[in-house]
Parts: C-alpha cells; sequence; structure tokens
C-alpha cells in the first residue's frame, strides 16, 4: 500500500491530483525524450522540415532537445526544483513552432514522439491542443506548490489579487 503524507491544510483529492498530473507530464516527457534519443537522426530530419535551425546545429538539437526533455520529466517526478520550469518552458517553445508549422501550412508531422506519427496540418494542431493542456496542468502545478508553500510558511490568509487601474 502506497503512503504518502498529505500537507496540512489541504484535501487528499487535490494531493492525489498533483501527483497524478505530475507524473503524467513526467512520464510523457521522459517517453518522449527517450523516443527520440532512440532515433536522432530521424528526429533531425523532422527539425530540418521545419527551417528554423540551421543545419549545423541540426545535430546539437536533435540530442540536446530530447536529452533535456528526458532530464525535466525524471526532475518533475522527483521534484527537482526547475524541472517545472523547464517543461513550461519547453511547452511554450514547441506551441510557437507548431504555431509556426501551421501558419506556414507545413505537411508534416509535429516530431513530438516518433518519426512514424500521422503527418499533416491535423498532426500539428491535435500536438498544439495536447500541449495546451499540458500547459495548463502546468498552471495547476504552479498553483499547488504556491498554495503548499505558504501553507508551510503559515500564511493562512487567503491570497488577494491585486487590481491594476
Amino acid at each position: 500500500m502506497i503512503e504518502a503524507t498529505v500537507p496540512s491544510g489541504l484535501n487528499t483529492t487535490t494531493f492525489w491530483s498533483y501527483n497524478l498530473l505530475r507524473v503524467l507530464i513526467g512520464g510523457i516527457f521522459i517517453y518522449s525524450g527517450a523516443v527520440k534519443l532512440l532515433d536522432v537522426k530521424g528526429f533531425a530530419r523532422m527539425i530540418s522540415l521545419y527551417d528554423l535551425v540551421p543545419e549545423q546545429l541540426l545535430a546539437p538539437v536533435a540530442i540536446g532537445l530530447p536529452g533535456l526533455e528526458l532530464l525535466a520529466g525524471i526532475g518533475i517526478l522527483f521534484e527537482i526544483p526547475g524541472a517545472l520550469s523547464a517543461i513550461f518552458a519547453m511547452l511554450l517553445m514547441f506551441c510557437s513552432i507548431l504555431w509556426y508549422g501551421i501558419l506556414k501550412d507545413l505537411d508534416i508531422d509535429c516530431g513530438c514522439f516518433s518519426t512514424a506519427e500521422l503527418k499533416g496540418q491535423d498532426s500539428l494542431r491535435q500536438a498544439l491542443y495536447r500541449d495546451f493542456v499540458m500547459i495548463a496542468g502546468c498552471c495547476y502545478l504552479y498553483l499547488y506548490r504556491f498554495l503548499r508553500i505558504r501553507r508551510e510558511r503559515g500564511a493562512d490568509v487567503p491570497v488577494k489579487f491585486i487590481k491594476i487601474i
């Protein structure tokens, strides 16, 4: 049986949804990074189709980006500081690239998980929507951490949002 201590002031549903979401996002990034590292040449070809990376940088990007995905995925599982921020930043970058591909009407697959994915605009749109969902998940993780830290520091007063005029 799995035992865990729920931080005081936070209910068990919130605690378990936080951990489930963390494991899901971490698992997706671990899988994505590992699959790309197994086929670096294929991933480099996929990157080249977007025509955003100079030819001499294709190999370092094709190795470095999946490596970063893998490390960030592992980091979020173990709550290593900076891992969630790295995942959030990569998701923003991926959304920008996918949006670029959609605007340029590129008929390629997104390159998210493997070179054997569906090709074309539908693939890019599906990947963009999937990334939006993961960004929302990251926002939830940030909010949970913020509230947990406030509770640990004894700040039980509700958060007041400042209205900007």
